[in-house]
């Protein structure tokens, strides 16, 4: 019998748990069955619809709009501040509710995770049986629903979830792929995003059936390697095994909604020298050296852009990292104010494993003791303690 996995998704999460937290401090309406929203603190900036109840959803609210916006679509709406805190609580709890059921558990977000089945006495002995289980145990003993997808790769996992919500199971097995999944809008196929979409439809294909039956060098003139591996998926291919390494961090970023908006590259290099400092410091603390960054840019009208860069060495070093950030930065800005700023990292590689190129090792040594020399202090005195010049106001 091939491996089975399943992904097991909480229905609008956010809304959910602050859901659950109002009602056990006493509040009589439960905000899942009336128009409301989590939004972001308009008095920093971050007004924008984070998750929505069905009911908003019926009005026209969307995640990610402004909330001015959802209130226009809907007066009687109700938002809520989000609690992150209390959602990683959440999360853990179910996790640790899981790890009863698989030793194989991969977190892939704070609300969703996939896990390999194994099978169990009394209501676990099929697939469909343990995933009824386990979503009706979640549902009483932790008070929110999820959906649960069953397949035998992760992605066919992951789009079952996405199937007819709430508090629902699905399958989708590869003899299911052209019945359930290929009459999909080829938008709705995962890594599948707004600019591949549009390219796709240009190109005359519509579902992810029309994706499946096209010929991948096709796509691949157009998207180059996302295109082939978007292709393998319209066709259920997946092989990537669950990594219960759960503690690995694929990526480690950071960004910054702005007090208000940057009209001058040299305020936008001050951001970018902070986050790179942030990054760069959570990348020593868990012993990572990144080899791709991202910089994240979202304009005043909440349009947004990034651009990437693979590192010629991978580092986590603050310099080196604020260096291709600004690179970066000067590539994809158009000119337009700017409300929000973020760097990311990802193909981490352990510290300890990495090679220095032989031209790279006397510098790198250098900028890693200033690191650490700062890194000592700031933890020792707080973080505080040692302020870079140039963030220093005029007097």
């Amino acid at each position: 019998m091939p491996e089975i996995y399943f992904h097991i998704d909480v229905n609008s999460a956010f809304l959910s748990w602050t859901a659950i937290r109002l009602l056990a401090e006493g509040e009589s309406v439960d905000i899942r069955t009336i128009p409301s929203a989590i939004g972001g603190d308009m008095s920093k900036r971050r007004g924008v619809i984070l998750a929505k109840s069905i009911p908003a959803k019926a009005f026209g609210v969307t995640t990610g709009e402004p909330i001015t916006d959802a209130l226009k679509k809907c007066p009687t709406l109700r938002t809520f501040q989000p609690d992150h805190k209390y959602y990683h609580e959440c999360s853990h709890r179910m996790l640790t509710l899981l790890e009863g059921y698989s030793p194989d558990i991969r977190p892939y977000s704070i609300d969703e995770c996939f896990m390999t089945y194994v099978p169990f006495k009394n209501g676990g002995e099929t697939p469909q049986n343990a995933a009824e289980h386990i979503r009706k145990r979640i549902q009483s003993e932790l008070g929110f629903t999820v959906n649960i997808g069953i397949s035998t790769n992760k992605l066919l996992a992951k789009m079952a979830s996405d199937f007819k919500k709430p508090n629902l199971v699905h399958t989708l097995f590869p003899e299911e792929v052209p019945q359930k999944m290929w009459p999909l809008p080829v938008r709705d196929l995962f890594m599948v995003g707004r600019s591949s979409a549009r390219t796709l439809e240009l190109l005359g294909i519509k579902t992810i059936g029309d994706l499946a039956h096209t010929d991948p060098s096709i796509l691949t003139s157009h998207l180059k390697t996302h295109g082939q591996t978007i292709w393998e998926y319209a066709n259920g291919l997946e092989y990537t095994p669950i990594d219960a390494r759960r503690h690995v961090a694929k990526g480690i970023g950071n960004s910054t909604t702005l007090s208000s908006d940057i009209i001058e590259a040299a305020a936008a290099r001050k951001v970018l020298l902070s986050l790179a400092e942030s990054v760069s410091s959570r990348l020593r603390q868990a012993g990572q050296c990144a080899g791709m960054v991202n910089v994240e840019i979202k304009y005043h009208d909440f349009s947004t852009i990034s651009h990437q860069m693979q590192l010629l060495t991978p580092s986590q070093n603050t310099q080196i990292l604020y260096q291709y950030a600004c690179q970066l930065f000067d590539e994809a800005w158009n000119g337009q104010p700017v409300r929000l700023l973020g760097i990311r990292t990802s193909k981490l590689t352990s510290a300890d494993a990495l090679q220095l190129n032989l031209f790279d090792t006397a510098q790198n040594k250098k900028l890693q003791k200033l690191d650490k020399a700062l890194d000592d202090i700031r933890k020792k005195y707080g973080k505080d303690a040692v302020v870079r010049g140039s963030f220093l106001k005029n007097k």
